[in-house]
């Protein structure tokens, strides 16, 4: 029997039932994108949270209501770093627009301390990064480690460190960290394609980038950020143009290079070290992949006449920093380069604009900022004092104790975000620190940029680690499998040389 056709009614309220629960389903996909959206921000919302609850403490005794302020506003920045629920320039705009409505500081003022050398040097420098990777250098490098070291394994990786830790202390460890991924991948995988039968090789070549750049980033103040900052601190803490006696606080490319660059030379031997140690290498000779590598530079004919200029605008821009940084700041001699680099032509605007994140730079010029709160408010200087009563009774107020102490503390900040945001947030604090247990701040200052260098456990450490992790040939394990051994040489080493080597040169 045909089932009659259904009425208008029926059809009616069909329609409506549909209706209904098509609305039911939307309010339901809301909903949960509602959940999903304030579980990705949650660290965002408990940071308000502990912001706002800071901000209704009691004031403690010997601090300012400012001082709280830019304590809480550091607590926060701090959380929101570690956690990352907004991009992290997001944090930058909050710093800013915190110091004008929460400590009343005039927009003017704000914005003036946000633009100094040490940013200017931050932001010069990543646009020569720009410059210098668009040479496109990378087999050239690959084949002059080989010419050099020979064919052995052990030779070639500790040639890799060698060459990324030199390149690195000058042009920032992300910048050759990126150059040199394709020379180790290119070292690789002309052994094998086969990854299962390199795995041990792979840790040690890349591991020799990741890390050559790393313990090299402290040898110089364009080898990262961090320095650039701390340099910016001792200037703004404690030099005062009257006073002859501070001028030993203005730190140029010469004197830090002094104090650290010896540091990284004599660390290099015991990375090759310990990652042959940690990681035994498959192969003992990697003769196959420097044939095949030369075959490849063969095609690509002579260096060509872009080459030779980048390399000699490079070496000029060197001579700046070491010869007139101290005179016109370290961030003009940057810009210049930058600048060289754009009218010879070796670069495009459009390169340097794409290549270039800004948000970095909003990100060190929010922190630099901020720290200079830090110590205006003296909200530094009471987080150093309390930080210094804990100290003193288990010994470590001062000298030796103190140094690791500061060392310990950095390596651990370190290791959770970025090493600038780690020397912008702890360089105030440390700075006070020293100055309150009658410690050399410049002393106390150099331990905490270089421990910040000790990102080696984790991926997100450092953006040396990241890059090399991002090859697909490391696993997050690696990282802690090898990275311990490294924090202990480092921090060994360092306070050997606080301790015997830079009171020789007149700290």
């Amino acid at each position: 029997m045909t089932k009659p056709p259904p009425s208008i009614l029926e059809i009616t309220r069909l329609a409506r039932l549909r209706k209904v629960r098509g609305v039911q389903r939307a309010l339901a996909l809301r909903r949960a994108l509602n959940l999903v959206y304030f579980w990705d921000k949650k660290f965002f919302f408990v940071a308000m949270l502990v912001g706002f609850a800071m901000l209704q403490l009691p004031v403690p005794a010997g601090l300012s209501q400012e001082g709280l302020v830019v304590l809480t506003m550091s607590v926060v920045a701090t959380i929101l770093f570690v956690t990352e629920p907004v991009p992290l320039p997001t944090v930058a705009l909050l710093i800013v627009v915190g110091q004008v409505l929460l400590l009343g500081l005039q927009s003017t003022d704000v914005a003036k301390s946000l633009m100094t050398d040490s940013v200017l040097f931050i932001m010069g420098s990543l646009m020569l990064a720009v410059a210098v990777v668009k040479q496109k250098l990378d087999k050239r490098i690959a084949w002059l480690i080989v010419r050099i070291t020979g064919t052995r394994t052990f030779r070639i990786c500790f040639g890799v460190s060698v060459v990324s830790g030199l390149l690195a202390s000058f042009i920032g460890e992300h910048t050759v960290a990126a150059m040199m991924l394709p020379v180790g991948i290119t070292l690789i995988t002309l052994t094998s394609q086969d990854p299962r039968k390199v795995r041990n090789l792979a840790a040690v070549v890349l591991f020799s980038i990741s890390y050559g750049c790393s313990i090299a980033g402290i040898g110089t103040p364009s080898g990262g950020a961090r320095n650039a900052i701390m340099v910016g601190y001792w200037k703004e803490f404690f030099y005062d143009p009257s006073d002859p006696e501070t001028y030993k606080f203005i730190i140029d490319y010469a004197r830090w290079m002094l104090f650290a660059y010896p540091m990284f030379l004599v660390q290099i031997p015991f990375v090759t070290i310990i990652l042959f140690m940690t990681f035994r290498p498959e192969y003992r000779d990697l003769s196959r992949a420097v044939v095949r590598l030369r075959q490849q530079i063969e095609k690509e004919g002579p260096m060509k006449r872009g080459d030779w200029v980048a390399i000699a605008l490079f070496v000029l821009i060197l001579s700046g920093w070491i010869g007139v940084s101290g005179d016109i700041g370290m961030g003009t001699v940057a810009i210049m380069g930058a600048a060289a680099f754009l009218v010879a032509g070796l670069v495009k605007w459009e390169d340097v604009n794409s290549g270039v994140n800004w948000g970095v730079v909003l990100l060190y010029a929010a922190a630099i900022s901020l720290g200079v709160q830090m110590k205006s408010t003296g909200a530094a200087a009471w987080v150093a004092e309390s930080f210094l009563a804990l100290l003193t009774p288990i010994g470590a107020g001062d000298g030796l104790g103190l140094w690791g102490a500061v060392s310990v503390l950095t390596t651990g900040v370190t290791n959770m975000m970025s090493n600038g945001a780690a020397v912008a947030v702890l360089g105030p604090i440390v700075l006070n620190l020293a100055d309150a247990a009658g410690e050399s701040p410049i002393v106390v200052g150099f331990i905490t940029a270089v421990s910040s260098a000790f990102a080696y456990l984790t991926v997100v450490g450092t953006p040396a680690c990241t890059i090399v992790y991002a090859s697909g040939y490391l696993k997050t394990t690696d990282f802690l499998t090898v990275g311990w051994k490294m924090v202990i040489m480092s921090t060994v080493m360092m306070l050997l040389f606080a301790a015997l080597y830079w009171p020789l040169i007149g700290v």
